[in-house]
């Protein structure tokens, strides 16, 4: 990818911002919370490194979570309980097979009075409930340039406004 403004890219379904450092990341993923809506599903995909758990991180600390936030790569699911919904972070980085999704029996986490991040969506395919959002991470090709960029596309007037709540971070 290349380097680009730092003024977020701006279409009717798709946006793409930088991310400098992780503590913007952890904003992008805070200024998401307002807008979270239960039944949501977001994805975040990225190769390894890219920030998504950290996003992840910050959602959850604008939630009030005070606890340890990981990856949930061993686990496959790492639940947050709230009061007011179940937060479900998924991980399917080790899923070899889009079959495995059946085996795990992980559909029942995706209901009305639930929000889901889902890493590695890519590994379970079309198996997946279709998201809201969907979040790309990506390192920049030249090295020498610091942060990540991330991409948003929104699937749901839901979506949309998540997609500009963190759009709404940058600063211009």
């Amino acid at each position: 990818m290349a380097h680009r403004d730092r003024n977020p890219i701006l279409t009717r379904s798709t946006a793409f911002l930088e991310l400098p450092d992780a503590d913007a990341t952890l904003a992008a993923g805070a200024a998401l919370v307002p807008e979270l809506r239960l039944g949501m599903v977001v994805t975040l995909s990225g190769d390894l490194g890219t920030g998504k758990t950290t996003f992840v991180r910050g959602c959850l600390r604008k939630m009030g979570w005070t606890g340890s936030v990981k990856s949930p790569t061993y686990t496959l699911v790492e639940h947050y309980p709230f009061s007011s919904l179940y937060f479900y972070h998924f991980d399917f980085y080790r899923f070899a097979d889009p079959g495995e999704w059946d085996t795990a029996g992980l559909a029942d986490c995706f209901r009305d009075d639930s929000v889901c991040m889902v890493e590695w969506p890519e590994r379970v395919g079309p198996l997946l409930p279709s998201p809201d959002l969907a979040l790309t991470f990506a390192h920049h090709q030249d090295a020498a340039v610091p942060g990540r960029g991330l991409t948003l596309r929104a699937y749901s007037e839901a979506g949309e406004r998540c997609r500009d709540a963190i759009v709404a971070t940058q600063p211009c």
